[in-house]
């Protein structure tokens, strides 16, 4: 059974939870039926708050295309289909190697340490490609300075000479 008076608060829902601890202290006629329908509720407010706190997260990090696993190609990637999918909950610890995390942490004893526990009872997964932004920025950076080379060679149309 769900524990309706907290979610209610953690939903900052103030004056809810004062009124659902008065009609079940009531014994109610109907009760059951309406804590069914408040269960529903909240799970569906919860739903949507986690949709669009995704969403928002998203536009926020600006990506310039929408990727998702749903459109990723299998047949290009030598990666296992089911296990991706199995840790498709984003339940997994990063696209450092295991060598670059002690500049992260700054102690190579804890981060020795630290991924001793994480890689214990988990899944590495190596997809052996470049990394998407890395390329993108990459390409972007190129065809700039390509663009910016092409006008320091090229005079200006009004330049008589």
């Amino acid at each position: 059974m769900r524990d309706v008076m907290s979610e209610l608060k953690e939903l900052r829902l103030y004056g809810m939870p004062g009124a659902w601890a008065d009609l079940t202290a009531q014994g109610s006629v109907g009760i059951d039926a309406s804590r069914w329908l408040i269960e529903h509720l909240l799970q569906a407010e919860h739903t949507d708050r986690a949709m669009r706190s995704v969403s928002y997260q998203l536009k926020s990090a600006r990506f310039p295309v929408h990727r998702d696993l749903a459109g990723f190609d299998f047949a290009q990637a030598k990666v296992d289909e089911r296990l991706i999918k199995e840790l498709a909950d984003l339940a997994f610890t990063t696209n450092l190697t295991f060598g670059e995390w002690a500049s992260v942490f700054g102690d190579a004893k804890i981060t020795t340490a630290l991924l001793d526990r994480l890689t214990h009872h988990c899944h590495i997964v190596e997809t052996g490609n470049e990394s998407y932004r890395f390329r993108h920025s990459s390409a972007t950076a190129k065809s700039r300075i390509k663009a910016r080379e092409k006008a320091k060679r090229e005079p200006p149309a009004d330049d008589p000479f």
